[in-house]
């Protein structure tokens, strides 16, 4: 479980990587929305990071924000089917439930 979460958080800081690099040299419309946007996915994967360490541990801290976190990203999936971008919506939406279904099941002692 804690290893599904350290992937979840290695793809977050991924994807902040890619859009701080992508930015670069461009002329940004709402570099405002950009810093959001990547600060948010950072701090996301620390609470991944938080909750994979949580789980490695046995504590119940880690759980609900896994499941919260999780949720999101279903939902981020679901809009991404809409949009037909489905390269990215079934990866998301994949790891996505299958951690879900794991921090749902599993119940430190």
């Amino acid at each position: 479980m804690a290893t599904l979460l350290q992937i979840e958080a290695a793809g977050l800081i991924a994807l902040a990587a890619f859009m701080l690099i992508k930015s670069i040299g461009n002329h940004l419309e709402a570099p405002l929305a950009l810093a959001g946007v990547v600060i948010f996915a950072i701090l996301g994967a620390l609470a991944l990071l938080l909750s994979a360490r949580g789980f490695r541990a046995g504590r119940n801290y880690g759980r609900s924000p896994a499941i919260l976190l999780n949720l999101i990203a279903l939902g981020v999936s679901y809009f991404q089917v809409q949009a037909h971008l489905w390269i990215a919506a079934i990866p998301i939406g994949v790891i996505s439930f299958i951690t879900l279904a794991f921090a749902l099941a599993i119940v430190p002692q």
